[in-house]
């Protein structure tokens, strides 16, 4: 017998320079893979990660920003932005590359409370 656990990832990383953002991409597509209920929260430097227009081959690292645009298909719908961290580094959601609902901190620690994993990169 299966049971579906609420999965939370929270994304606290730049997109780049450290492995944070692409492993936790990664986990959270196996984690979907295993039919659990998967929402992702960008905040603090993570919201980069969300950010248009991405251009790492000055850094020779692959541009993985397009498989945010994927998670839908993998049933991943629920994508949540820390309006305050969004604010704090001049971006809109206009700047972000998929849909998102934004949430203020007392939101968001409301959405944390209500999960039963919360694993942050």
């Amino acid at each position: 017998m299966s049971t579906v656990k609420k999965f939370m990832f929270v994304n606290r990383k730049a997109p780049y320079g450290t492995i944070y953002a692409l492993e936790s991409l990664e986990v959270v597509l196996i984690t979907a893979a295993f039919d659990q209920d998967v929402s992702l929260v960008f905040m603090d430097d993570g919201v980069y990660q969300l950010k248009k227009g991405q251009q790492p081959k000055g850094i020779e690292t692959k541009n993985f920003s397009p498989a945010y645009r994927a998670l839908e298909d993998y049933d991943i719908e629920k994508l949540y932005v820390d309006e305050e961290s969004m604010a704090a580094r001049g971006l809109t959601e206009a700047d972000l590359l998929v849909n998102v609902t934004v949430l203020n901190r007392a939101e968001m620690g409301a959405l944390m409370e209500e999960q039963d994993v919360v694993l942050s990169f």
